[in-house]
């Protein structure tokens, strides 16, 4: 059984888009009308465990969500393609741009988690660890990630997409993965031109988070601040988001 995935348009940029943990590809969906789908295709797949993949088991790591997206690329026949990828889809993007370094014509990380992941004080790790189970800490983490200055049905719609398209196995196994995986050490192999977006709002992958990792790994990225967002740029400010994507990819991946 192979990642099942979602394609939206049919120009000549190919862009694979890596969704984060609370949820399948479907947070994207708010973008989709403002995607130019005659210069770019735009795949945006499932990790195991998820969505359309949410049958699939499997290690539930970064390397293995890189692996899974390179073996679809392989499978579209796409030799050059760029990457998106949203938190800890930001991750594992990075991963595949070091690991088919030949092949990624650019990135784009939306709110990312670094190659050195996000090493959290006990008491912090304990209250993400239980999101699994708990809604109270999961609306509490999203209330962060979101800057709280939105309503609790916000962090709700969130929340009921992330319950009803994981498996608790997977949503578990993944935070590990994000919080805990360090290939920092690697960052060199990632030789596209980068651009990191982080949300204003952001308490998460705050600027202050994003401008003590990243200018240190990717001295090529550029990064920029998105105003008005927190973490979730895709659902709070969608045609600025895709109308930054679209004009770094077409400087740079020739759209």
């Amino acid at each position: 059984m192979e990642i099942g995935f979602e394609t939206r348009g049919s120009g000549p940029v190919k862009v694979l888009v890596l969704h984060g943990w609370f949820g399948d590809h479907a947070v994207w969906s708010p973008t989709f009308p403002f995607l130019d789908e005659k210069a770019f295709t735009y795949v945006f797949p499932d990790y195991r465990g998820y969505g359309a993949s949410r049958a699939l088991k499997g290690a539930y790591t970064i390397a293995e969500i890189a692996g899974d997206a390179l073996g679809l690329a392989d499978r579209l026949g796409w030799d050059r393609f760029s990457l998106v990828g949203h938190s800890m889809g930001g991750m594992a993007a990075q991963r595949l741009a070091i690991d088919a370094a030949g092949r990624v014509q650019a990135l784009v990380g939306v709110t990312p988690v670094p190659a050195s992941g996000v090493p959290l004080p006990p008491e912090l790790e304990g209250v993400f660890a239980s999101v699994v189970s708990s809604d109270e800490a999961g609306r509490g983490v999203l209330q962060a990630s979101l800057g709280g200055r939105y309503t609790p049905a916000v962090q709700d719609f969130i929340l009921r997409h992330a319950r009803a398209t994981s498996t608790p196995e997977a949503f578990a196994a993944y935070f590990t993965a994000f919080s805990k995986t360090n290939f920092a050490s690697e960052a060199a192999g990632l030789k596209a031109p980068a651009l990191i977006l982080v949300g204003e709002h952001d308490q998460g992958v705050s600027e202050e988070f994003v401008l003590a990792t990243f200018p240190g790994m990717y001295p090529q990225a550029v990064l920029e601040i998105l105003p008005g967002a927190g973490h979730y740029p895709m659902l709070e400010t969608p045609l600025h988001l895709v109308s930054r994507i679209e004009g770094f990819l077409k400087r740079h991946a020739g759209a």
